[in-house]
């Protein structure tokens, strides 16, 4: 990661860290760290975090669909993707309530394999109108820049500069 945060750093940190927020896999939950590491505010490093983290979204929820179709064209894909989408649709009547909630709660948890490249992808295959699917996934977003700010920080010198 450090090697693409120096060839992304051409045109300074704060940029860089906002396009190592849009990578999938990394998103977030790696750019804080990184911002961290760097000593960066950590202020500074969540807005930027969170904003690029937000920026692909829409395009995925619209696109990502197009895209499955294609690939399941390919015999190498083409297993893996309808047996996921069959996955999905399966369980997809269970959670269609609660699927707005769910779905800020899949992206807000930061752990392996949730975040927002995943939760647009499960939101678009299970049909989510971009209405409720993408302020769904800002609200899980902004939820996990809150808990990856405090623990890369530190909770108390979060709250030292809320305080002041």
């Amino acid at each position: 990661m450090a090697e693409l945060f120096q060839w992304a750093s051409f045109a300074g940190r704060e940029a860089a860290l906002f396009m190592i927020s849009m990578i999938p896999l990394i998103e977030l939950r790696g750019a804080v760290i990184l911002g961290a590491a760097l000593q960066m505010p950590w202020y500074t490093v969540l807005v930027i975090s969170v904003l690029g983290n937000l920026l692909p979204i829409p395009f995925i929820l619209l696109f990502i669909k197009r895209i499955l179709y294609m690939l399941k064209r390919f015999p190498a894909f083409g297993p893996f993707i309808r047996w996921y989408e069959e996955r999905l649709v399966k369980h997809s009547r269970k959670i269609t309530d609660l699927s707005f909630w769910a779905l800020v709660v899949f992206v807000g948890i930061p752990l392996p394999g949730t975040g927002a490249w995943t939760g647009a992808g499960i939101a678009a295959l299970l049909n989510m109108r971009l209405r409720y699917a993408f302020p769904a996934i800002a609200i899980g977003v902004l939820l996990a820049g809150l808990i990856m700010t405090a623990a890369a920080y530190g909770t108390i010198g979060v709250l030292q500069f809320l305080v002041r």
